[in-house]
């Protein structure tokens, strides 16, 4: 089953949104990465080090909040208004092809769908309408 999620983007402060959101809406936080934990050549400061790469919180069987914060590397032009994605988890390669390929027509890939160091397909791409997405299946599901 295709599933879409929220993905909300921060400058610096997803921590501290999640733990609010966490207690209003209870759930258990996982998958908490740090940019300290993205295996890069980038040189990162020790702030930047300490910034969210991903962390998720459950909300009901079938909805999950997913965030990030912005690193200055990949995305300096965060704003409010373009700091919300959706992300789609699809469950096998060629749905994500497909879905990937079809909704990104027209529009601008930023990260093309390919395998990635978690072990995931994934790829993100802003829309012909000015949509921002993430696409990924995850053979763990």
């Amino acid at each position: 089953m295709t599933t879409i999620n929220p993905y909300l983007h921060f400058d610096g402060n997803c921590e501290q949104a999640f733990t609010f959101y966490h207690r209003i809406f209870g759930g258990e936080l996982s998958q908490i990465t740090r940019f300290s934990d993205f295996p890069s050549d980038i040189p990162l400061t020790e702030e930047e080090g300490k910034r969210v790469l991903h962390i998720l919180l459950p909300i009901n069987p079938k909805t999950t909040l997913i965030g990030s914060d912005q690193s200055l590397h990949f995305d300096p032009e965060l704003k409010v208004g373009n700091n919300v994605s959706l992300a789609i988890n699809v469950p096998s390669e060629e749905e994500a092809q497909r879905l990937f390929s079809e909704l990104s027509k027209n529009g601008t890939v930023t990260t093309p769908l390919e395998k990635t160091f978690w072990g995931a397909w994934f790829g993100m791409f802003t829309d012909q309408f000015g949509i921002h997405w993430m696409i990924s299946h995850d053979k763990k599901q």
